[in-house]
Protein backbone atom coordinates (compact mmCIF):
# COMPACT_ATOMS: atom_id res chain seq x y z
CA UNK A 1 0.00 0.00 0.00
CA UNK A 2 2.87 2.36 0.72
CA UNK A 3 3.96 1.92 -2.91
CA UNK A 4 0.45 2.69 -4.15
CA UNK A 5 0.28 5.86 -2.11
CA UNK A 6 3.69 6.91 -3.39
CA UNK A 7 2.56 6.43 -7.00
CA UNK A 8 -0.57 8.50 -6.38
CA UNK A 9 1.47 11.29 -4.78
CA UNK A 10 3.84 11.29 -7.76
CA UNK A 11 0.89 11.50 -10.18
CA UNK A 12 -0.64 14.36 -8.22
CA UNK A 13 2.63 16.29 -7.95
CA UNK A 14 3.43 15.88 -11.64
CA UNK A 15 -0.08 17.02 -12.56
CA UNK A 16 0.36 20.22 -10.57
CA UNK A 17 3.76 20.79 -12.18
CA UNK A 18 2.38 20.30 -15.69
CA UNK A 19 -0.47 22.68 -14.96
CA UNK A 20 1.93 25.34 -13.66
CA UNK A 21 4.22 24.76 -16.65
CA UNK A 22 1.26 25.28 -19.01
CA UNK A 23 0.47 28.55 -17.26
CA UNK A 24 4.10 29.69 -17.54
CA UNK A 25 4.16 28.92 -21.27
CA UNK A 26 0.85 30.71 -21.70
CA UNK A 27 2.48 33.80 -20.18
CA UNK A 28 5.37 33.52 -22.67
CA UNK A 29 7.95 32.23 -20.18
CA UNK A 30 10.27 29.29 -20.87
CA UNK A 31 9.09 25.83 -19.92
CA UNK A 32 10.38 24.39 -16.66
CA UNK A 33 11.23 21.22 -18.56
CA UNK A 34 13.46 22.91 -21.10
CA UNK A 35 12.70 23.55 -24.73
CA UNK A 36 11.72 26.87 -26.18
CA UNK A 37 8.99 29.33 -25.20
CA UNK A 38 6.25 30.09 -27.70
CA UNK A 39 7.44 32.17 -30.63
CA UNK A 40 7.06 35.88 -30.08
CA UNK A 41 4.07 37.41 -31.76
CA UNK A 42 6.02 40.20 -33.35
CA UNK A 43 4.20 40.94 -36.60
CA UNK A 44 5.79 39.75 -39.80
CA UNK A 45 5.93 42.24 -42.62
CA UNK A 46 2.93 41.82 -44.89
CA UNK A 47 2.83 42.96 -48.46
CA UNK A 48 2.11 46.61 -48.82
CA UNK A 49 2.91 47.32 -45.18
CA UNK A 50 5.13 50.13 -44.10
CA UNK A 51 8.76 49.31 -44.42
CA UNK A 52 8.64 48.05 -48.00
CA UNK A 53 9.41 44.60 -49.35
CA UNK A 54 10.77 41.77 -47.28
CA UNK A 55 14.51 41.84 -46.82
CA UNK A 56 16.64 39.46 -48.80
CA UNK A 57 19.61 39.04 -46.50
CA UNK A 58 18.22 35.72 -45.31
CA UNK A 59 18.37 34.06 -48.71
CA UNK A 60 19.97 30.67 -48.93
CA UNK A 61 23.05 30.05 -51.01
CA UNK A 62 22.14 27.64 -53.76
CA UNK A 63 24.29 24.68 -54.73
CA UNK A 64 26.32 25.00 -57.91
CA UNK A 65 25.40 27.66 -60.43
CA UNK A 66 21.76 27.94 -59.39
CA UNK A 67 20.63 31.40 -58.37
CA UNK A 68 19.24 32.14 -54.92
CA UNK A 69 15.49 31.93 -54.41
CA UNK A 70 13.83 35.31 -53.81
CA UNK A 71 12.87 35.69 -50.16
CA UNK A 72 9.74 36.81 -48.42
CA UNK A 73 6.16 36.83 -49.62
CA UNK A 74 5.25 38.39 -52.94
CA UNK A 75 5.67 42.14 -52.91
CA UNK A 76 5.77 44.85 -55.53
CA UNK A 77 6.32 43.32 -58.97
CA UNK A 78 9.79 43.02 -60.35
CA UNK A 79 10.63 45.12 -63.37
CA UNK A 80 9.28 42.98 -66.18
CA UNK A 81 8.64 44.49 -69.60
CA UNK A 82 5.25 44.23 -71.27
CA UNK A 83 1.69 45.22 -70.58
CA UNK A 84 1.01 42.04 -68.62
CA UNK A 85 3.05 43.32 -65.72
CA UNK A 86 1.06 46.47 -65.14
CA UNK A 87 -2.20 44.63 -65.68
CA UNK A 88 -1.31 41.89 -63.22
CA UNK A 89 -0.10 44.35 -60.64
CA UNK A 90 -3.56 45.94 -60.47
CA UNK A 91 -5.50 42.67 -60.23
CA UNK A 92 -7.02 41.41 -56.98
CA UNK A 93 -6.42 37.81 -55.88
CA UNK A 94 -8.18 35.16 -57.96
CA UNK A 95 -10.43 32.72 -56.12
CA UNK A 96 -10.64 29.05 -57.14
CA UNK A 97 -12.78 26.62 -55.16
CA UNK A 98 -14.18 23.12 -55.09
CA UNK A 99 -16.70 21.86 -52.52
CA UNK A 100 -14.21 21.60 -49.62
CA UNK A 101 -11.39 24.08 -50.31
CA UNK A 102 -11.21 27.68 -51.54
CA UNK A 103 -7.89 29.27 -52.56
CA UNK A 104 -7.05 32.91 -53.15
CA UNK A 105 -4.20 33.14 -55.68
CA UNK A 106 -2.21 36.33 -56.12
CA UNK A 107 -1.51 37.19 -59.81
CA UNK A 108 1.89 38.38 -58.58
CA UNK A 109 3.85 35.14 -58.55
CA UNK A 110 0.84 32.84 -58.41
CA UNK A 111 1.26 32.72 -54.65
CA UNK A 112 -1.55 31.03 -52.71
CA UNK A 113 -2.15 33.64 -50.05
CA UNK A 114 -5.35 32.33 -48.52
CA UNK A 115 -6.79 28.83 -48.06
CA UNK A 116 -10.25 28.42 -46.56
CA UNK A 117 -11.41 24.97 -45.45
CA UNK A 118 -15.11 25.03 -46.27
CA UNK A 119 -16.07 21.99 -44.18
CA UNK A 120 -14.31 23.04 -40.98
CA UNK A 121 -15.85 25.63 -38.70
CA UNK A 122 -13.47 27.92 -36.82
CA UNK A 123 -14.20 26.74 -33.29
CA UNK A 124 -12.28 29.69 -31.83
CA UNK A 125 -14.87 32.06 -33.31
CA UNK A 126 -18.18 30.24 -32.77
CA UNK A 127 -20.25 33.43 -32.84
CA UNK A 128 -18.79 34.60 -36.16
CA UNK A 129 -19.64 31.29 -37.86
CA UNK A 130 -16.59 31.39 -40.10
CA UNK A 131 -14.50 28.60 -41.59
CA UNK A 132 -10.94 27.67 -40.76
CA UNK A 133 -8.43 29.72 -42.76
CA UNK A 134 -5.08 27.97 -43.03
CA UNK A 135 -3.05 30.13 -45.41
CA UNK A 136 -3.39 33.83 -44.69
CA UNK A 137 -1.50 36.96 -45.63
CA UNK A 138 -2.38 40.16 -43.85
CA UNK A 139 -0.82 42.67 -41.48
CA UNK A 140 0.72 40.71 -38.61
CA UNK A 141 0.33 37.27 -40.19
CA UNK A 142 2.03 35.53 -43.09
CA UNK A 143 1.41 31.93 -44.12
CA UNK A 144 1.58 31.29 -47.88
CA UNK A 145 2.52 28.68 -50.50
CA UNK A 146 4.93 29.79 -53.20
CA UNK A 147 6.59 28.29 -56.25
CA UNK A 148 8.83 29.41 -59.10
CA UNK A 149 12.00 28.87 -61.08
CA UNK A 150 15.62 29.73 -60.50
CA UNK A 151 18.35 29.43 -63.11
CA UNK A 152 22.03 30.06 -63.52
CA UNK A 153 23.55 32.90 -61.52
CA UNK A 154 22.80 36.26 -63.09
CA UNK A 155 19.52 35.15 -64.66
CA UNK A 156 16.00 35.75 -63.37
CA UNK A 157 13.30 33.30 -64.33
CA UNK A 158 9.58 33.43 -63.44
CA UNK A 159 9.24 33.15 -59.68
CA UNK A 160 6.85 34.06 -56.87
CA UNK A 161 7.44 37.78 -57.50
CA UNK A 162 6.79 37.73 -61.22
CA UNK A 163 3.41 39.05 -62.52
CA UNK A 164 1.34 36.31 -64.14
CA UNK A 165 -1.43 36.59 -66.70
CA UNK A 166 -4.55 34.69 -65.61
CA UNK A 167 -6.42 32.74 -68.25
CA UNK A 168 -10.20 33.07 -68.28
CA UNK A 169 -12.36 30.14 -67.29
CA UNK A 170 -14.63 28.69 -64.62
CA UNK A 171 -13.18 29.05 -61.13
CA UNK A 172 -15.96 27.55 -59.02
CA UNK A 173 -16.76 23.84 -59.14
CA UNK A 174 -19.93 23.50 -61.16
CA UNK A 175 -22.69 20.99 -60.52
CA UNK A 176 -21.88 17.74 -62.29
CA UNK A 177 -18.22 18.70 -62.73
CA UNK A 178 -15.39 16.76 -61.10
CA UNK A 179 -12.70 19.44 -61.16
CA UNK A 180 -11.92 23.11 -61.63
CA UNK A 181 -8.70 24.51 -63.12
CA UNK A 182 -6.91 27.84 -62.75
CA UNK A 183 -4.24 28.45 -65.40
CA UNK A 184 -1.71 31.28 -65.48
CA UNK A 185 1.44 32.16 -67.39
CA UNK A 186 4.45 34.44 -67.24
CA UNK A 187 7.58 35.10 -69.29
CA UNK A 188 10.91 36.19 -67.90
CA UNK A 189 14.57 35.53 -68.68
CA UNK A 190 13.77 33.87 -72.02
CA UNK A 191 11.50 31.30 -70.38
CA UNK A 192 7.73 30.92 -70.35
CA UNK A 193 6.18 29.31 -67.28
CA UNK A 194 2.60 28.02 -67.44
CA UNK A 195 1.18 26.91 -64.09
CA UNK A 196 -2.08 25.06 -63.53
CA UNK A 197 -3.86 24.62 -60.19
CA UNK A 198 -6.35 21.73 -60.33
CA UNK A 199 -8.93 21.17 -57.59
CA UNK A 200 -10.94 17.95 -57.72
CA UNK A 201 -14.27 17.38 -56.03
CA UNK A 202 -13.98 16.50 -52.35
CA UNK A 203 -10.18 16.80 -52.33
CA UNK A 204 -7.78 18.96 -50.33
CA UNK A 205 -4.91 17.92 -52.60
CA UNK A 206 -4.16 20.63 -55.16
CA UNK A 207 -2.55 19.26 -58.31
CA UNK A 208 0.09 21.73 -59.47
CA UNK A 209 1.38 21.36 -63.03
CA UNK A 210 4.37 23.43 -64.15
CA UNK A 211 5.16 23.69 -67.87
CA UNK A 212 8.43 25.42 -68.77
CA UNK A 213 9.15 26.44 -72.38
CA UNK A 214 12.55 27.67 -73.52
CA UNK A 215 12.04 30.77 -75.73
CA UNK A 216 15.75 31.46 -76.15
CA UNK A 217 18.44 30.25 -78.51
CA UNK A 218 20.46 28.33 -75.93
CA UNK A 219 19.50 25.33 -73.74
CA UNK A 220 18.41 26.13 -70.19
CA UNK A 221 18.33 23.94 -67.08
CA UNK A 222 16.05 25.57 -64.50
CA UNK A 223 15.35 24.42 -60.96
CA UNK A 224 11.80 24.38 -59.70
CA UNK A 225 11.34 25.43 -56.08
CA UNK A 226 8.26 24.91 -53.89
CA UNK A 227 8.11 26.49 -50.47
CA UNK A 228 5.88 27.27 -47.52
CA UNK A 229 6.56 30.60 -45.86
CA UNK A 230 5.04 31.58 -42.55
CA UNK A 231 5.63 33.61 -39.42
CA UNK A 232 6.58 31.98 -36.15
CA UNK A 233 3.47 33.12 -34.25
CA UNK A 234 1.82 30.38 -32.25
CA UNK A 235 -1.61 29.40 -33.59
CA UNK A 236 -2.61 28.58 -29.98
CA UNK A 237 -1.72 31.80 -28.15
CA UNK A 238 -5.15 33.38 -28.65
CA UNK A 239 -7.07 30.40 -27.31
CA UNK A 240 -6.72 31.09 -23.58
CA UNK A 241 -5.23 29.02 -20.78
CA UNK A 242 -7.51 26.04 -21.29
CA UNK A 243 -6.57 25.59 -24.92
CA UNK A 244 -2.92 26.27 -24.19
CA UNK A 245 -2.91 23.50 -21.59
CA UNK A 246 -4.58 21.03 -23.92
CA UNK A 247 -3.44 21.98 -27.43
CA UNK A 248 0.03 23.42 -27.09
CA UNK A 249 1.34 20.75 -29.44
CA UNK A 250 4.04 21.09 -32.06
CA UNK A 251 3.57 23.59 -34.83
CA UNK A 252 6.12 24.38 -37.52
CA UNK A 253 8.08 22.89 -40.43
CA UNK A 254 8.51 19.16 -41.01
CA UNK A 255 10.56 17.21 -43.57
CA UNK A 256 10.18 13.58 -44.59
CA UNK A 257 12.35 11.20 -46.63
CA UNK A 258 12.25 7.41 -46.76
CA UNK A 259 15.79 7.29 -45.39
CA UNK A 260 15.65 9.90 -42.61
CA UNK A 261 11.91 9.53 -41.89
CA UNK A 262 9.84 12.21 -40.19
CA UNK A 263 11.80 15.22 -38.92
CA UNK A 264 10.56 18.29 -37.05
CA UNK A 265 12.47 21.55 -37.51
CA UNK A 266 10.90 24.12 -35.21
CA UNK A 267 11.06 27.89 -35.65
CA UNK A 268 13.34 28.62 -32.64
CA UNK A 269 15.90 26.16 -34.02
CA UNK A 270 15.77 27.81 -37.45
CA UNK A 271 16.07 31.21 -35.74
CA UNK A 272 19.34 30.07 -34.15
CA UNK A 273 20.60 28.56 -37.42
CA UNK A 274 21.03 25.16 -35.77
CA UNK A 275 18.58 23.17 -37.87
CA UNK A 276 19.59 19.66 -38.86
CA UNK A 277 17.53 17.65 -41.32
CA UNK A 278 17.72 15.68 -44.54
CA UNK A 279 19.41 17.66 -47.33
CA UNK A 280 18.77 15.62 -50.49
CA UNK A 281 16.83 12.56 -51.62
CA UNK A 282 14.87 11.10 -54.53
CA UNK A 283 11.69 11.10 -52.49
CA UNK A 284 10.04 12.96 -49.66
CA UNK A 285 8.13 16.16 -49.01
CA UNK A 286 8.12 19.29 -46.87
CA UNK A 287 5.30 20.72 -44.83
CA UNK A 288 4.12 22.90 -41.98
CA UNK A 289 1.88 21.38 -39.33
CA UNK A 290 -0.29 22.59 -36.51
CA UNK A 291 -2.96 20.94 -34.41
CA UNK A 292 -5.41 19.13 -36.73
CA UNK A 293 -4.15 20.68 -40.02
CA UNK A 294 -1.21 20.47 -42.40
CA UNK A 295 0.11 22.04 -45.59
CA UNK A 296 2.67 20.09 -47.60
CA UNK A 297 4.45 20.23 -50.95
CA UNK A 298 4.76 16.74 -52.44
CA UNK A 299 6.74 16.43 -55.71
CA UNK A 300 6.51 13.36 -57.89
CA UNK A 301 8.27 10.46 -56.21
CA UNK A 302 11.54 9.26 -57.73
CA UNK A 303 12.81 12.69 -58.81
CA UNK A 304 15.91 14.22 -57.15
CA UNK A 305 15.25 17.09 -54.75
CA UNK A 306 16.94 19.07 -52.00
CA UNK A 307 15.48 20.32 -48.72
CA UNK A 308 16.11 23.71 -47.11
CA UNK A 309 14.89 25.71 -44.13
CA UNK A 310 15.77 29.30 -43.37
CA UNK A 311 14.84 32.51 -41.60
CA UNK A 312 14.15 35.05 -44.36
CA UNK A 313 12.96 38.03 -42.34
CA UNK A 314 12.11 39.12 -38.82
CA UNK A 315 9.84 36.35 -37.46
CA UNK A 316 9.45 34.92 -40.96
CA UNK A 317 10.63 31.46 -42.01
CA UNK A 318 10.49 29.11 -44.98
CA UNK A 319 10.75 25.39 -45.65
CA UNK A 320 11.60 24.63 -49.26
CA UNK A 321 12.06 21.93 -51.88
CA UNK A 322 14.27 22.36 -54.96
CA UNK A 323 13.71 20.00 -57.88
CA UNK A 324 16.17 20.31 -60.80
CA UNK A 325 14.42 20.01 -64.14
CA UNK A 326 15.86 18.37 -67.23
CA UNK A 327 17.78 20.50 -69.72
CA UNK A 328 15.34 22.21 -72.08
CA UNK A 329 16.39 22.78 -75.69
CA UNK A 330 15.30 25.94 -77.55
CA UNK A 331 11.54 25.91 -78.27
CA UNK A 332 11.14 22.74 -76.20
CA UNK A 333 8.94 22.29 -73.13
CA UNK A 334 9.49 20.38 -69.90
CA UNK A 335 6.75 19.51 -67.39
CA UNK A 336 6.91 18.98 -63.62
CA UNK A 337 4.02 17.76 -61.49
CA UNK A 338 3.53 18.14 -57.75
CA UNK A 339 0.78 18.06 -55.14
CA UNK A 340 0.07 20.77 -52.60
CA UNK A 341 -2.01 19.35 -49.77
CA UNK A 342 -3.85 21.95 -47.70
CA UNK A 343 -6.29 20.47 -45.23
CA UNK A 344 -7.05 18.31 -42.20
CA UNK A 345 -4.79 15.61 -40.82
CA UNK A 346 -6.97 12.78 -42.07
CA UNK A 347 -4.66 9.78 -41.86
CA UNK A 348 -6.34 7.72 -44.56
CA UNK A 349 -6.26 10.58 -47.06
CA UNK A 350 -2.70 11.61 -46.15
CA UNK A 351 -1.39 8.07 -46.61
CA UNK A 352 -2.79 8.08 -50.15
CA UNK A 353 -1.23 11.46 -51.02
CA UNK A 354 2.37 10.50 -50.14
CA UNK A 355 4.34 7.93 -48.13
CA UNK A 356 4.87 9.16 -44.58
CA UNK A 357 2.46 12.07 -44.86
CA UNK A 358 0.14 10.45 -42.30
CA UNK A 359 2.94 10.84 -39.73
CA UNK A 360 2.01 14.50 -39.36
CA UNK A 361 -0.63 13.21 -36.93
CA UNK A 362 1.58 13.55 -33.87
CA UNK A 363 1.13 10.74 -31.35
CA UNK A 364 4.39 11.61 -29.61
CA UNK A 365 6.62 8.65 -28.72
CA UNK A 366 3.61 6.35 -28.36
CA UNK A 367 2.84 6.11 -32.08
CA UNK A 368 3.42 2.34 -32.14
CA UNK A 369 0.51 1.92 -29.68
CA UNK A 370 -1.61 4.91 -30.67
CA UNK A 371 -1.98 4.11 -34.39
CA UNK A 372 -3.56 0.66 -33.85
CA UNK A 373 -5.87 2.20 -31.24
CA UNK A 374 -6.96 4.86 -33.70
CA UNK A 375 -7.55 2.25 -36.39
CA UNK A 376 -9.74 0.37 -33.95
CA UNK A 377 -11.67 3.53 -33.10
CA UNK A 378 -12.20 4.21 -36.82
CA UNK A 379 -13.59 0.69 -37.22
CA UNK A 380 -15.97 1.21 -34.31
CA UNK A 381 -17.05 4.57 -35.72
CA UNK A 382 -17.94 2.80 -38.95
CA UNK A 383 -20.40 0.73 -36.93
CA UNK A 384 -22.04 3.41 -34.74
CA UNK A 385 -21.46 6.50 -36.96
CA UNK A 386 -20.79 8.67 -33.91
CA UNK A 387 -17.35 9.45 -32.51
CA UNK A 388 -18.66 9.78 -28.95
CA UNK A 389 -20.14 6.29 -28.96
CA UNK A 390 -16.99 5.06 -30.73
CA UNK A 391 -15.00 6.33 -27.71
CA UNK A 392 -17.36 4.47 -25.37
CA UNK A 393 -16.94 1.23 -27.34
CA UNK A 394 -13.17 1.72 -27.53
CA UNK A 395 -13.07 2.09 -23.76
CA UNK A 396 -14.95 -1.20 -23.36
CA UNK A 397 -12.59 -3.00 -25.72
CA UNK A 398 -9.55 -1.72 -23.83
CA UNK A 399 -11.14 -2.68 -20.51
CA UNK A 400 -11.79 -6.20 -21.78
CA UNK A 401 -8.21 -6.49 -23.07
CA UNK A 402 -6.86 -5.61 -19.63
CA UNK A 403 -9.52 -7.46 -17.67
CA UNK A 404 -7.17 -10.12 -16.22
CA UNK A 405 -4.63 -7.52 -15.05
CA UNK A 406 -7.28 -5.23 -13.60
CA UNK A 407 -9.02 -8.10 -11.90
CA UNK A 408 -5.74 -9.06 -10.23
CA UNK A 409 -5.27 -5.45 -9.12
CA UNK A 410 -8.77 -5.19 -7.68
CA UNK A 411 -8.45 -8.55 -5.90
CA UNK A 412 -5.27 -7.32 -4.28
CA UNK A 413 -6.92 -4.08 -3.15
CA UNK A 414 -9.98 -5.97 -1.91
CA UNK A 415 -7.79 -8.26 0.20
CA UNK A 416 -5.91 -5.24 1.54
CA UNK A 417 -9.20 -3.64 2.50
CA UNK A 418 -10.37 -6.86 4.17
CA UNK A 419 -7.25 -7.08 6.39
CA UNK A 420 -7.43 -3.36 7.16
CA UNK A 421 -8.57 -3.88 10.78
CA UNK A 422 -5.70 -6.34 11.40
CA UNK A 423 -3.20 -3.84 9.99
CA UNK A 424 -4.61 -1.17 12.29
CA UNK A 425 -4.16 -3.50 15.28
CA UNK A 426 -0.51 -4.02 14.32
CA UNK A 427 0.07 -0.27 14.19
CA UNK A 428 -1.49 0.19 17.60
CA UNK A 429 0.54 -2.69 19.03
CA UNK A 430 3.99 -1.65 17.76
CA UNK A 431 3.47 2.12 17.80
CA UNK A 432 6.63 3.86 16.60
CA UNK A 433 8.68 0.70 16.22
CA UNK A 434 8.69 0.74 12.43
CA UNK A 435 10.98 -2.27 12.05
CA UNK A 436 8.81 -4.65 14.07
CA UNK A 437 5.63 -3.28 12.54
CA UNK A 438 6.92 -3.86 8.98
CA UNK A 439 8.02 -7.38 9.92
CA UNK A 440 4.56 -8.13 11.34
CA UNK A 441 2.89 -6.66 8.26
CA UNK A 442 4.96 -8.84 5.94
CA UNK A 443 4.02 -11.92 8.01
CA UNK A 444 0.38 -10.95 7.74
CA UNK A 445 0.69 -10.50 3.97
CA UNK A 446 2.30 -13.92 3.73
CA UNK A 447 -0.40 -15.55 5.84
CA UNK A 448 -3.24 -13.91 3.88
CA UNK A 449 -1.48 -14.55 0.54
CA UNK A 450 -1.45 -10.87 -0.36
CA UNK A 451 1.05 -9.26 -2.73
CA UNK A 452 1.43 -5.63 -1.55
CA UNK A 453 2.49 -4.64 -5.07
CA UNK A 454 -0.36 -6.52 -6.70
CA UNK A 455 -2.53 -3.41 -6.91
CA UNK A 456 0.19 -1.28 -8.51
CA UNK A 457 1.98 -3.39 -11.10
CA UNK A 458 -1.09 -4.00 -13.32
CA UNK A 459 -1.76 -0.26 -13.31
CA UNK A 460 1.83 0.52 -14.31
CA UNK A 461 1.58 -1.90 -17.25
CA UNK A 462 -1.52 -0.07 -18.52
CA UNK A 463 -0.07 3.44 -18.32
CA UNK A 464 1.44 3.45 -21.87
CA UNK A 465 -1.92 2.41 -23.31
CA UNK A 466 -3.78 5.13 -21.40
CA UNK A 467 -1.24 7.74 -22.52
CA UNK A 468 -1.52 6.53 -26.12
CA UNK A 469 -5.31 6.87 -25.92
CA UNK A 470 -4.84 10.42 -24.68
CA UNK A 471 -2.77 11.24 -27.77
CA UNK A 472 -5.29 9.52 -30.06
CA UNK A 473 -8.13 11.65 -28.69
CA UNK A 474 -5.97 14.78 -28.60
CA UNK A 475 -4.47 14.57 -32.09
CA UNK A 476 -7.32 13.14 -34.18
CA UNK A 477 -9.00 15.76 -36.35
CA UNK A 478 -12.04 13.48 -36.47
CA UNK A 479 -12.82 14.61 -32.91
CA UNK A 480 -12.85 18.26 -33.95
CA UNK A 481 -16.37 19.69 -34.02
CA UNK A 482 -17.77 16.14 -33.69
CA UNK A 483 -20.93 15.94 -31.54
CA UNK A 484 -21.86 13.21 -29.13
CA UNK A 485 -25.23 13.72 -27.42
CA UNK A 486 -27.20 16.71 -26.15
CA UNK A 487 -24.94 19.45 -24.92
CA UNK A 488 -21.69 17.92 -26.26
CA UNK A 489 -21.38 19.54 -29.69
CA UNK A 490 -17.59 19.25 -30.03
CA UNK A 491 -15.64 16.33 -28.57
CA UNK A 492 -12.35 18.22 -29.05
CA UNK A 493 -13.50 21.15 -26.87
CA UNK A 494 -14.08 21.22 -23.09
CA UNK A 495 -17.57 20.40 -21.83
CA UNK A 496 -19.35 23.81 -21.91
CA UNK A 497 -21.40 23.00 -18.78
CA UNK A 498 -18.71 20.94 -16.97
CA UNK A 499 -21.12 18.04 -16.57
CA UNK A 500 -18.65 15.37 -17.64
CA UNK A 501 -15.85 16.65 -15.34
CA UNK A 502 -18.28 16.72 -12.40
CA UNK A 503 -19.45 13.18 -13.15
CA UNK A 504 -15.77 12.28 -13.42
CA UNK A 505 -15.21 13.69 -9.90
CA UNK A 506 -18.12 11.65 -8.54
CA UNK A 507 -16.78 8.47 -10.14
CA UNK A 508 -13.32 9.10 -8.69
CA UNK A 509 -14.85 9.69 -5.25
CA UNK A 510 -16.71 6.36 -5.47
CA UNK A 511 -13.50 4.60 -6.49
CA UNK A 512 -11.71 6.16 -3.53
CA UNK A 513 -14.35 4.78 -1.16
CA UNK A 514 -13.87 1.29 -2.64
CA UNK A 515 -10.11 1.41 -2.05
CA UNK A 516 -8.43 0.62 1.28
CA UNK A 517 -8.21 3.63 3.59
CA UNK A 518 -4.61 4.90 3.99
CA UNK A 519 -3.42 4.60 7.61
CA UNK A 520 -1.95 8.10 7.53
CA UNK A 521 -4.76 10.63 8.30
CA UNK A 522 -3.13 13.26 6.09
CA UNK A 523 -2.94 10.87 3.16
CA UNK A 524 -6.53 9.77 3.79
CA UNK A 525 -7.71 13.38 3.54
CA UNK A 526 -5.58 13.93 0.46
CA UNK A 527 -7.17 10.90 -1.20
CA UNK A 528 -10.60 12.40 -0.53
CA UNK A 529 -9.58 15.73 -2.10
CA UNK A 530 -7.95 14.23 -5.18
CA UNK A 531 -11.24 13.66 -7.09
CA UNK A 532 -12.06 17.34 -6.79
CA UNK A 533 -8.54 18.40 -7.78
CA UNK A 534 -8.51 16.14 -10.84
CA UNK A 535 -12.01 17.21 -11.87
CA UNK A 536 -10.82 20.84 -11.95
CA UNK A 537 -7.96 19.80 -14.22
CA UNK A 538 -10.40 17.91 -16.44
CA UNK A 539 -12.36 21.14 -16.94
CA UNK A 540 -9.59 22.03 -19.40
CA UNK A 541 -9.54 18.72 -21.25
CA UNK A 542 -11.47 17.87 -24.43
CA UNK A 543 -14.88 16.36 -23.78
CA UNK A 544 -13.86 13.24 -25.71
CA UNK A 545 -10.98 12.58 -23.33
CA UNK A 546 -13.13 13.17 -20.25
CA UNK A 547 -15.76 10.85 -21.71
CA UNK A 548 -13.16 8.12 -22.08
CA UNK A 549 -11.99 8.47 -18.46
CA UNK A 550 -15.56 8.64 -17.15
CA UNK A 551 -16.61 5.45 -18.95
CA UNK A 552 -13.37 3.80 -17.86
CA UNK A 553 -14.07 4.76 -14.24
CA UNK A 554 -17.68 3.53 -14.34
CA UNK A 555 -16.70 0.09 -15.57
CA UNK A 556 -13.76 -0.01 -13.16
CA UNK A 557 -16.15 0.76 -10.30
CA UNK A 558 -18.48 -2.05 -11.36
CA UNK A 559 -15.61 -4.51 -11.71
CA UNK A 560 -14.00 -3.48 -8.41
CA UNK A 561 -17.33 -3.62 -6.54
CA UNK A 562 -18.08 -7.15 -7.73
CA UNK A 563 -14.58 -8.42 -6.87
CA UNK A 564 -14.61 -6.73 -3.45
CA UNK A 565 -17.99 -8.23 -2.60
CA UNK A 566 -16.76 -11.68 -3.53
CA UNK A 567 -13.57 -11.34 -1.50
CA UNK A 568 -15.60 -10.18 1.49
CA UNK A 569 -18.09 -13.06 1.03
CA UNK A 570 -21.04 -10.71 0.54
CA UNK A 571 -23.92 -11.22 -1.91
CA UNK A 572 -23.40 -10.10 -5.51
CA UNK A 573 -26.57 -9.10 -7.38
CA UNK A 574 -28.74 -10.56 -4.67
CA UNK A 575 -26.87 -13.86 -4.45
CA UNK A 576 -24.32 -14.91 -1.90
CA UNK A 577 -20.75 -15.02 -3.17
CA UNK A 578 -19.36 -18.44 -3.88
Amino acid sequence: MQTQRTILWVIFTMSVLFLWDAWQRHQGHPSMFGGNPPAQTQPAQAPGAAGGPAKTDGSLPAPGPTAAVPTGPSTAPAAVPGAAASAAGAQPPVRIANDVLALDVDPIGGEIQRAELLKFRDTDKPDAKVNVVLFDERQGNVYVAQSGLVGAAGTTLPNHRTPFAIESGTRELAAGSDQVVLKMSAEQGGVRLVRSYVLKRGSYAVEVKTEVTNLGADPVKPTLYMQLTRDGNSPYMSHGLASTFVTSGYYGPVIYTDKDKFQKVDFPTIEKGKQEHAKAANDGWVGVIQHYFVAAWVPKQGTPRTFETAKIDNNLYTVRLREPMEEIAPNATAVAAATLYVGPQDQRVLAEVAPGLDLVVDYSWLTVIAKPLFSLMQFLHGIVQNWGWAIVLLTLVVKLAFFPLQAASYRSMAKMKKVGPKLQQLRERFGDDRVKMNQAMMELYKTEKINPLGGCLPIVVQIPVFLALYWVLFASVEMRDAPWIGWIKDLSAPDPFYILPLLMAVSMFVQTKLNPVPPDPLQAKMMMWMPLIFSVMFFFFPAGLVLYWLVNNLFSIAQQWVITRRIEGKPVFGRAAA
